[in-house]
This record gives structure tokens, sequence and C-alpha cells, in this order.
């Protein structure tokens, strides 16, 4: 599994804006975390260095462009999750997160649609 990353809150908020508007130019990044964040230009910067040293961005020539998606790091989180609060077994967080709910058949058409999209075939080891 790829290595998890995790983002305190403000590099959460600064993150959402860089995916959201990425590639962008690190001026226009900070006018935009000025005006939709109340953040100092060194605020922004700090924090971009953090996400760019976590490996999640990359800040070069001024363009701040993504290295990491917001889909990946959801996933790797939803992995390192599972991985530690249900000792990797899908079926228990499934059951888990289920649990007193009832599925819509739309629901449940997708879920195993999804299933045999991600199911090993006898033989890919």
């Amino acid at each position: 599994m790829a290595k998890n990353i995790n983002l305190t809150e403000a590099e959460e908020r600064l993150a959402s804006l860089i995916w959201r508007h990425a590639p962008i130019s690190s001026p226009d990044l900070v006018s935009i975390a000025a005006r939709e964040l109340t953040w100092k230009k060194s605020t922004t910067y700090t924090v971009l260095k953090k996400l760019c040293d976590k490996g999640v961005f990359k800040n070069e020539n001024a363009t701040v462009s993504v290295l990491l998606t917001r889909e990946e790091q959801m996933a790797r989180q939803s992995r390192s999750y599972v991985e530690e609060a249900f000792g990797g077994s899908l079926p228990r967080f499934i059951a888990a997160f289920f649990s007193g709910r009832k599925l819509t058949p739309e629901q449940a058409a997708e879920l195993k649609r999804l299933i045999d999209e991600y199911e090993d075939e006898p033989g890919d080891g």
C-alpha cells in the first residue's frame, strides 16, 4: 500500500483550494486563500511548503501542480482507516458501516458492480 499522508486541518483546507484550481500560479493561490480562508501570504506559503514536502503538490516556477489527487488521498486515508480500525478486513468494515441500515436496490446494484469490477480472477494472483 502507498504511504498514507496525514493532512492537518489547515493543510486540508489549502489542498481543497488547490485541487479545485490546479494548476494555479502561487500568487493566484495566495489571492484565493486570502479571499476564501482569510489567510496571509506567509500562512499560505508555509502551508503550501508543507504540502509540497509531503508530496501532495509541486510548486515549480511559481506554478502549483498536483502530484496526488484528492481521490488518491481519500483512497489512502480510507485504506489506512480500514487497516487500523478493522485489521484490514473490508467485510468487517462494511458490516459495521451498514449496521442497522438498509440499502436501496440501486445502492446494492452499484456495490455488486464494484465488487465484480475489483474481484480477483482465478490465476491473477
